[in-house]
């Protein structure tokens, strides 16, 4: 009886050699998909034209916060509200408010509410929202002109939810 014993041979390191670089493709094809399928990256449509406009929303975004018209956002089970006030602490003349909820990456669960006015000052709306962290962007309008507009990054956890 005899034994034969073979090394490492050139079939081998071909072997290893398509292995290795297998899997370094594989994991490339697979972090590019992920790459694509989720969030663009795309903040604005035209990086041109918002640079343009740049001067004139900054100019209004003064004029607004000189205003002293301020919101605050409460968050309760499925209940959105929305308060809006005077520099002095009266209610502010607002006809329509509207709140885009926008996830911080990742535009999946994104969605935008008109809120219901209550009271002169008080606004309301109905919509589950999913627990973590959200960017809302609040636009109140008065007889079509934007009264006031902000943007507030909140954790559904700082509302007991």
């Amino acid at each position: 009886m005899s034994t034969r014993t073979q090394g490492f041979t050139g079939t081998h390191m071909l072997l290893a050699t398509c292995a290795f670089f297998g899997v370094i493709i594989a994991v490339n094809f697979t972090m590019a998909w992920y790459a694509s399928s989720s969030w663009s990256g795309l903040v604005v449509e035209n990086t041109y034209v918002a640079s343009q406009e740049f001067n004139e929303k900054a100019a209004a975004m003064k004029a607004m916060a000189a205003s002293g018209i301020t919101g605050k956002l409460s968050l309760k089970s499925d209940e959105i509200h929305y308060d809006i006030t005077n520099r002095d602490g009266s209610p502010a003349a607002v006809d329509d408010i509207v709140a885009n909820f926008k996830r911080p990456v990742g535009d999946h669960e994104d969605f935008r509410v008109a809120l219901t006015k209550l009271s002169e000052g008080r606004f309301e709306a109905d919509h589950a929202i999913a627990a973590g962290d959200w960017i809302v962007e609040v636009t109140s309008r008065r007889s079509g002109e934007i009264v006031m507009h902000e943007a507030v990054r909140i954790d559904t956890a700082e509302f007991g939810q």
